[in-house]
């Protein structure tokens, strides 16, 4: 068996195992989990919710990271590490979103509100998305690692904006019931379950880095042999 067939196979029974370790710690927390007493049963989307959210915002971190290897180094690997790190996040913010808005219709009344932290993630999901679209629409290049590399800058600065908007501004989102002065004022069992899955998702969302790079590399060495194919 080649080299690439045996990577192949890791990155497929990886996927298989973080996809059932999330399927799993979701059923924990959708089905198993206790209810918070005064949300009910609505109160397990946050098994969903704030995963997603932390594995959107850890994405930014990382595309900070690269995009400033890419600036500084001239990295042309970080580059194509940091534009997989963007479509995850852009996946994990739109799942933030759509969960979110699940969670607001029965507890606010509404599925959308313009509220500051709604808001700022909603940007957050458009810089993502610009950010991709400015890849695609500009010659390979380190011209274009450089501009999307400014732009992976101020997608990361979005995020500690998101955080302290409950604290900043009035919104109808609750303080932060987790990293608080005085600790979680969570309960113990919510607290693991929510633990778990947040172990689940930034697994998943490892995995799907790992999956989207090793493509993005293949994708370099079809357009290089086509390229050298035209020339010959």
């Amino acid at each position: 068996m080649s080299s690439d067939s045996r990577q192949d196979k890791r990155l497929l029974i990886s996927g298989i195992l973080a996809f059932a370790f999330l399927a799993v710690a979701w059923l924990w927390g959708l089905r198993f989990a206790p209810s918070e007493e005064h949300m009910g049963e609505v109160y397990r989307i946050i098994y969903v919710h704030v995963p997603s959210a932390f594995t959107a915002f850890s994405s930014a971190g990382l595309l900070l990271v690269l995009s400033l290897l890419t600036l500084l180094r001239r990295s042309e690997s970080a580059s194509l590490w940091a534009k997989a790190s963007a479509e995850v996040g852009l996946i994990f913010t739109i799942i933030t979103l759509a969960t979110g808005s699940i969670w607001g219709r029965p507890t606010w009344g509404v599925w959308w509100t313009w509220d500051a932290r709604l808001t700022t993630t909603l940007i957050l999901s458009l810089l993502y998305a610009g950010y991709l679209i400015l890849y695609s629409s500009l010659a390979p290049g380190p011209q274009r690692d450089r501009i999307v590399a400014a732009l992976g800058v101020i997608i990361a600065l979005d995020v500690p904006v998101i955080y302290k908007s409950v604290t900043w501004w009035r919104t109808l989102h609750q303080p932060p019931s987790i990293l608080r002065e005085g600790g979680s004022s969570m309960a113990p069992e919510m607290l693991a379950t929510l633990m778990l899955c947040l172990s689940a998702s930034l697994l998943v969302g490892a995995w799907m880095l790992w999956l989207r790079v090793t493509n993005l590399r293949l994708q370099q060495q079809i357009d290089a042999y086509s390229y050298q194919a035209q020339n010959d």
